[in-house]
C-alpha cells in the first residue's frame, strides 16, 4: 500500500521513517502506519515531534 502511495504522489510513514524503508525482521511485523497527502503526512510527523511519548514503562 505504502508503494501505490508513493507512486501517487503521497507518503506512507510510521510516525519517525518512511515505510518503504523498515526492513522486516518477522513475517507478521506489525508498525505505525500513517499514510496519505505529502502535506497531511508532514502534519502527523510535525505533532509527532512536539508531542514526543513520554511514557515510562
Amino acid at each position: 500500500m505504502a508503494f501505490i502511495i508513493e507512486q501517487a504522489g503521497g507518503k506512507a510513514t510510521d510516525g519517525m521513517q518512511r515505510v518503504m524503508d523498515i526492513e522486516p525482521k518477522e513475517l507478521h511485523q506489525r508498525v505505525p502506519f500513517f499514510v496519505g497527502s505529502s502535506n497531511m503526512v508532514d502534519k502527523v510527523g510535525e505533532y509527532l515531534e512536539t508531542y514526543p511519548d513520554h511514557e515510562d514503562n
